[in-house]
């Protein structure tokens, strides 16, 4: 893949992801001149990670840089694209790049529309904003989205996430929101589930919760990965009917707040089970039975 030209770097802004990338891409050679940041954090990433750049206002930044990244929460990107062209601070040659998993390039459309080259990069991974993130890139995967007829910026987003250490995987516009939804399902609704694991067994008096789960949530992750639906295990796979009724009677006495979506997520584990074969039929029909019992009791 063609190595793009080093380029000076402008962050908007100095959160956990745009510090970490624009470490990222100092590292493979790009200088990055200025970034913006405001909370207490962000001036601490700012000084940590990207300690040669100056802290300016984000039109400021923008207007002095080659590549212009802006990595803002989802909600206020529109605005600020806007707001940076109304300024004159974006120009024809710019690249001007974000980093919002549920957008696309639509987005970045007042920037295309002055001669910048639009991409959205968004790496499917958390970020700490600390100097461990840039390890952790070489072990992902960058989501990379550009119009379905700019084959030049699909090229230079893809430089970039490799420069970066990351794997690039085109993910079309129109794909774009189911994208999100499915990593932020994964991603998000695991951390609840496991913290309300770990928060229900220290409600039992069991010590070392974390340390009890860690193996078994590991392999069922990785057999869930290489194996699929097939991977499924517990009592719903089995039909065990009178298990089931005995975790919700539980959890209604000690988790009440807990009942609904364990009723919803055996609900669906039943169907998936069902569908591979593992739940044979008559047993599926009583599990559901007992679910929606369950669920209006």
């Amino acid at each position: 893949m063609t190595r793009p030209a080093r380029l000076s770097v402008g962050i908007i802004s100095a959160g956990r992801v745009g510090s970490v990338l624009g470490a990222a891409l100092t590292r493979a050679g790009h200088t990055v001149l200025a970034t913006s940041g405001v909370s207490r954090d962000s001036l601490r990433r700012a000084e940590e990670l990207l300690p040669e750049a100056a802290l300016l206002g984000p039109d400021e930044v923008a207007a002095r840089a080659d590549l212009v990244l802006l990595a803002v929460p989802d909600d206020a990107l529109a605005g600020l694209v806007r707001g940076l062209v109304a300024t004159g601070s974006l120009r024809p040659g710019q690249i001007v790049v974000h980093t919002s998993g549920a957008n696309g390039v639509s987005v970045l459309a007042p920037a295309a529309e002055v001669g910048a080259l639009t991409l959205a990069l968004h790496p499917a991974m958390t970020f700490t904003g600390r100097a461990e993130d840039l390890h952790r890139i070489a072990a992902c995967c960058v989501g990379v989205t550009a119009a379905s007829d700019e084959e030049a910026a699909w090229s230079v987003g893809e430089a970039l996430v490799v420069e970066m250490g990351a794997e690039p995987v085109r993910v079309p516009e129109a794909a774009r929101a189911l994208y999100h939804a499915a990593l932020t399902h994964g991603a998000n609704h695991l951390a609840t589930l496991v913290n309300e694991c770990t928060d229900l067994l220290r409600g039992a008096g069991i010590a070392h919760a974390d340390r009890i789960i860690a193996p078994l949530l590991s392999a069922s992750l990785d057999n869930a990965l290489r194996h699929g639906d097939r991977a499924l295990t517990g009592p719903v796979s089995r039909g065990d009917s009178g298990t089931l009724r005995a975790h919700v009677s539980v959890l209604r006495r000690t988790a009440p707040e807990v009942v609904p979506s364990y009723l919803e997520l055996a609900r669906r584990t039943a169907h998936r089970a069902a569908d591979v074969g593992l739940l044979r039929a008559d047993a599926f029909t009583d599990v559901v039975s007992v679910l929606d019992e369950e669920s209006k009791s």
